[in-house]
């Protein structure tokens, strides 16, 4: 990959990693009810199972949306309900100090699983492997694609798992927690306009 193309694509893969959306909402939540550390495995979930679908998509895949359009209408209902429930599971999730035991936060197959039913991820990886992976490179351009947006991806997500615990230090009362948990899934019942108008942020 040529120089500027690359630093194009981190550009790129910075930018839809960070920018809001359900995985960073999720994240942010889970690092005020779980703290930075127990939400590392839904960290990595995300940035592994996106790489994978990057793969995917530069192995062919992406080309049955091409082919069977009705599927990825099938693809962004199926994403829609899924997020339904996600947030209403963070809007009812039990804050730390009403339980007394911590509550189990997204682990690493969960979150790599939701990528594949996140029509917002599939048209970014797909964006990725149309605009940037060069038509001589091969499978090894669609590799290295895969691994440094895996690599930009991480740390910038993680960024939002950090500024959730950082709010955890500040929201100690529990009905303060119970108004974050609330407004965490309404940003996330939000998030599905641009999920259902094929828009592309993580």
């Amino acid at each position: 990959m040529r120089p500027d193309l690359l630093l194009a694509f981190i550009t790129y893969a910075f930018v839809t990693s960070i920018t809001p959306g359900p995985n960073n909402t999720m994240l942010l939540a889970s690092g005020l009810n779980h703290g930075f550390v127990r939400s590392v495995p839904h960290i990595l979930g995300i940035s592994i199972g996106f790489a994978v679908m990057v793969f995917g998509v530069g192995a062919g895949l992406g080309n049955l949306f091409i082919a069977y359009p009705s599927l990825y209408t099938t693809l962004r209902m199926v994403g829609a309900i899924y997020l339904l429930w996600l947030a209403w599971q963070i809007a009812t999730a039990q804050p730390l100090q009403e339980t007394g035991v911590p509550g189990r936060p997204f682990g690493s197959w969960k979150a790599a699983a939701f990528q594949w039913v996140n029509p917002k991820a599939w048209i970014m990886a797909i964006g990725a492997i149309a605009t940037y992976a060069p038509a001589e490179g091969g499978v090894l351009a669609v590799i290295v694609i895969a691994a440094l947006y895996a690599i930009v991806n991480a740390p910038s997500i993680a960024v939002w798992a950090a500024f959730g615990t950082t709010l955890r230090r500040w929201l100690t009362d529990r009905r303060h927690l119970r108004i974050f948990n609330i407004a965490m899934a309404v940003l996330l019942v939000l998030s599905l306009y641009p999920l259902l108008s094929s828009q592309a942020t993580q």
